[in-house]
């Protein structure tokens, strides 16, 4: 987009707007890229926002004119201060990375993004003089010096390397995931010189592309434990008995999760980011008074986690010692110490361009803002038309190549002069449309140098993702993971039976080291201990963790109880087979419509998509295409965890069936997910002659009678509703597919319906936690399913906090969720006493906008109010655990859940799945009273939610309730016995 930069500075005068007696620019949000790329031409820039999402979202719109190669982002830490929690190793890596090309800035960088919360936190002084490591294939380097030294980088050593900033040894090859890496690299010596490094996958641990160029390492820590450190350490292990634990730990060289919050006590000193810049750098505030309010809130909710975080650890007591004076120098600056110290001590020139302004204020008055058009194609036609005639230069910009692809056939099917470029990189001439690819947010208009800009999200009125293309997803993971075996955990090995898991070994077999897991069985002889087998850890596919009743017997090697075990199972299984079988036969007789192959629109649609899809979703997705090809109805069950993307396959398939000129109905549990599909679907038909209606309680009577008829006329392409779709008066004139998202939540009559579409309509269902039975009868293959494992990119575990309830912690919890704009969920699961819940959370947190929603409110209030805190009316929702229920809050990313002693465990893994639907990283905190004493089951689950927070762990909690719960009973065939003998997964192979 440089080319139209180039158009603009030839038409108007920019720098008049940069004089030095200007100091606050108002202008539409969409010129603001121009400006400032503009400035950055003539002077190094900091671009200052209030928020971390709109520090990204204006990085992505300069590198859409300027490219990536201009901008330096620093990122703040998703943690306060004071929080003990450390901030993630990427966003370490990256903003020490980000310090090294400030420190030397040559060539093309002249602009640094930072949100405020970057330029209030000081910074260990530290943090760049350990020198970066960087190796490449044929450096010599001793295997044992980059062993200490990735230890003091703060690197994890693990048996096997799964994480970002994890890395593991075996014999002369060394794995390492450096956290700006998207995979990480295995690195092979030979003696003392590296002789390759590749690429290989977390998920099997199999290399697959070489790794080129140098590898730059990165330190996982900004405060990172050098002798001094130490020293401190020790000093203050002494001084103040509630830090014993945790400095004695740093003291020893150990690197403590949340030991930054000590970052000030235990470094020389803190500086600010400001003095890592050139003097006669100008600072430019995006939206000042949001910066400024921003920075006095995050400055009191630190000091509030100060005060909590701390009053915790002294186990409720106030803290003895005034921890301000200690750690006072790692806290926040105020806006207004920031103003000084930048222009006092650096001459920093300080300027603000904002959407809004006063009499003092510079206004670029001529160009404006598109009015939305919410996808009405014929006006945007019109409208193109009209520019082009009256002499205007024009440009549609789209996120993706299949977006730009649709608008130009559009446009030539409309007879507009039209053509595509691939980037703008000089001034365009004014020749009808040109279509490209950009970043650009939105678009503006200027009638007097006679220039549009018009995106692809001025079209439709809103856009889904900033997701970039380049990511490679991890692949799929299958097997046994021996990292999340416990000693004493019981395993099935396929030829030898129930075992227990003892430990992980190295074993060193003529000159080669390998990892075994070592499994113990019942003694073959009377009074000796068990026997043991040595598993590789290249051969766990026989290997499955134990899911069934209580503790089962341990089989002996080589006896008769293990062979037994399986054949019973197998003739159980063969009984229910027979039964499946007649099942089975019943509908691939039946006749059904087969659709044919993708056209070139189905390409375009998927082409559009704005994330990367998952290795899982690409499959699914063929695997659906195939069943929908095949002449007899389709009957697929998709289960993947709560956001993974399985709306997208709905949108897809759906899709492909009205291109074969037939309707689709999708079936949701909640009004409130009709009105999220309706927007998901619309959103993603932007450009394409499909209509789409959604069928509810929030349309007027006669909007409805208009949709019924449009379904019996077949005007109406999808329809999206609740049950209300399987009522007698709905007649759909040719229906070609049905999906159902959230299966499990449909009643038995409702199920009933669906059976008898079952036979004649091909069916899609959707389940995030498959309900045990779903599980059962998918698995032993009357439904066909597809599995999605893998989360989407920029998604991160939610970090779940189980402990007693206090208030010092809920107030700060609910503060630092809104300090990013955020939402929170805050679960009472009492009708009776919510109102008290809710008054009690206005007095801790009076500022707060609060809702309240419980299951016995009237249908209609319960929506509108659940509507309201999805469209952001509301800052809380408290609310019974009606919320487990698939709704969708990509903006809520804190949970509070009272009482969590008295939840079951896939209601706690739903409710927590309601959180950490976006790239923002989500807290949960499981809650349970002071003085009322754990149960021993809810104990077990409160463990379980805690240990299992990676993403895609809802099977994992599936299976685990399965085993806590039993198995339940399918087709009447008595096999939960079956499943105790041999193990739930063996049982279902």
């Amino acid at each position: 987009m440089h080319g139209l930069l180039e158009v603009l500075e030839s038409a108007i005068d920019l720098d008049k707007y940069f004089a030095d007696d200007i100091s606050d620019v108002v202008c539409t949000g969409s010129l603001a890229p121009f400006l400032l790329s503009h400035r950055a031409a003539t002077k190094n820039i900091v671009i200052v926002t209030h928020s971390s999402r709109r520090a990204e979202d204006i990085a992505t719109e300069i590198a859409a004119i300027l490219g990536n190669e201009a901008i330096i982002q620093f990122p703040a830490w998703e943690t306060l201060p004071h929080e003990k929690l450390s901030p993630k190793s990427d966003t370490v890596a990256k903003r020490i990375h980000a310090l090294y090309q400030l420190q030397n800035a040559t060539g093309k960088a002249k602009i640094l993004i930072a949100p405020i919360r970057a330029l209030i936190q000081p910074l260990v002084a530290t943090i760049t003089e350990t020198p970066l490591l960087k190796l490449e294939i044929r450096d010599e380097i001793s295997l044992s010096k980059l062993v200490s030294q990735l230890t003091f980088m703060a690197y994890t050593r693990t048996d096997l390397v799964e994480r970002r900033g994890d890395f593991a040894v075996r014999g002369g090859i060394v794995d390492i995931f450096p956290p700006l890496e998207e995979h990480p690299v295995r690195i092979d010596f030979f003696g003392d010189e590296i002789e390759e490094m590749r690429y290989f996958a977390v998920s099997d641990q199999r290399t697959f592309t070489p790794y080129l160029g140098k590898l730059e390492i990165l330190p996982c820590r900004e405060l990172l434990i050098t002798d001094d450190v130490k020293t401190r350490a020790l000093a203050l292990a002494s001084a103040y008995p509630e830090l014993t634990d945790i400095c004695t730990r740093i003291s020893e060289g150990a690197y403590v999760e949340g030991m930054e919050s000590l970052a000030s006590a235990l470094s020389l000193s803190m500086k600010p980011l400001l003095s890592y810049l050139n003097k006669g750098t100008e600072i430019i505030l995006l939206d000042e008074e949001r910066n400024r309010s921003r920075t006095l809130d995050l400055v009191n909710t630190s000091n509030e986690f100060l005060e909590a975080a701390w009053s915790n650890a002294a186990n409720g007591g106030a803290t003895p010692i005034d921890l301000r004076n200690l750690l006072g120098g790692g806290t926040y600056s105020s806006f207004e110490e920031l103003r000084e110290y930048s222009q006092n001590n650096r001459s920093f020139g300080w300027r603000s361009i904002n959407n809004f302004g006063g009499e003092d204020s510079t206004f670029i008055a001529d160009f404006l803002p598109h009015e939305p058009y919410k996808g009405n194609n014929e006006k945007v036609v019109a409208d193109l038309s009209n520019w082009l005639r009256n002499g205007y230069l024009v440009l549609l910009s789209a996120h993706g190549h299949g977006l730009a692809d649709r608008y130009f056939d559009i446009l030539v099917d409309s007879d507009i002069p039209v053509r595509k470029s691939e980037s703008i990189k000089s001034a365009p001439t004014r020749d009808g449309v040109i279509v490209t690819t950009s970043t650009l947010e939105f678009g503006f208009i200027n009638d007097v140098i006679k220039v549009v800009l018009i995106t692809d999200k001025d079209i439709s009125g809103h856009r889904n993702t900033t997701g970039d293309g380049a990511k490679m997803p991890s692949r799929r993971k299958k097997t046994i993971d021996p990292l999340e075996l416990k000693a004493g955990d019981y395993v099935v090995h396929e030829q030898h039976g129930v075992g227990r898991y003892i430990e992980l070994v190295k074993r060193d077999f003529g000159g080669a080291v390998r990892e075994y897991l070592v499994i113990e069985y019942a003694s073959s002889k009377r009074g000796q201990p068990g026997d043991r087998i040595y598993v590789p850890t290249d051969g766990l596919e026989q290997v499955t963790r134990y899911v069934g009743g209580e503790a089962p017997a341990v089989h002996r090697i080589g006896g008769s109880d293990w062979i037994k075990a399986k054949s019973r199972a197998r003739k159980a299984v063969k009984e229910i087979a027979g039964e499946l079988i007649r099942l089975y036969a019943a509908r691939t007789s039946a006749p059904g419509f087969a659709f044919s192959a993708d056209t070139p629109w189905q390409r375009e649609l998927e082409d559009a998509f704005a994330y990367v899809e998952t290795p899982d979703q690409l499959s699914t997705i063929d695997e659906v295409k195939r069943d929908m090809e095949r002449p007899y109805p389709m009957d697929r069950i998709v289960c993947g965890d709560v956001g993974y993307g399985k709306t997208e396959i709905a949108v897809r398939a759906a899709f492909k069936a009205v291109q074969d000129g037939k309707q689709v109905a999708v079936l949701v549990p909640t009004t409130l997910l009709v009105q999220q599909h309706l927007a998901t679907f619309t959103d993603r038909y932007t450009g394409f002659p499909i209509k789409v209606a959604g069928l509810s309680r929030f349309n007027s009577a006669k909007e409805n009678k208009e949709i019924l008829d449009g379904l019996a006329h077949g005007s109406i392409d999808i329809v999206i509703g609740t049950h209300r779709l399987l009522s007698q008066d709905v007649v759909i004139r040719d229906l070609g597919l049905v999906v159902v998202d959230e299966e499990q939540r449909f009643g038995v009559e409702h199920k009933e319906s669906l059976k008898k579409m079952r036979t004649s309509v091909d069916v899609l269902s959707m389940s995030a936690t498959p309900i045990p039975r779903t599980l059962e009868m998918a698995i032993t293959g009357i439904r066909e399913m597809s599995t999605i494992t893998t989360p989407p990119e920029e998604r991160h575990p939610v970090l779940t906090y189980v402990g007693p309830q206090d208030d010092k912690q809920v107030t700060a919890a609910i503060h630092r969720e809104l300090l990013r704009d955020g939402q929170v969920f805050y679960i009472h699961n009492r009708v009776e006493s919510i109102d008290i819940a809710a008054a009690k959370l206005r007095t801790l947190v009076p500022e707060a906008r609060i809702a309240i929603a419980h299951g016995q409110m009237n249908e209609t209030a319960l929506e509108e109010v659940i509507l309201a805190f999805w469209n952001r009316e509301f800052d809380i929702l408290v609310c019974t655990t009606i919320i487990e229920n698939g709704i969708d809050v990509a903006n809520a990313n804190t949970l509070l859940v009272e009482r969590a002693d008295l939840f079951g465990l896939s209601q706690l893994h739903q409710i927590r799945g309601r959180v950490g639907r976006s790239r923002e990283r989500a807290y949960a905190y499981f809650l349970y009273p002071v003085d009322k004493p754990l149960t021993e089951l809810a104990l077990d689950r409160l463990t379980t939610i805690s240990t299992h927070t990676d993403l895609g762990s809802g099977m994992q909690v599936a299976l685990k309730d399965l085993e806590i719960r039993g198995a339940g009973n399918l087709l009447g065939g008595e096999q939960s016995g079956h499943i105790a003998d041999v193990g739930f997964d063996l049982y279902m192979r």
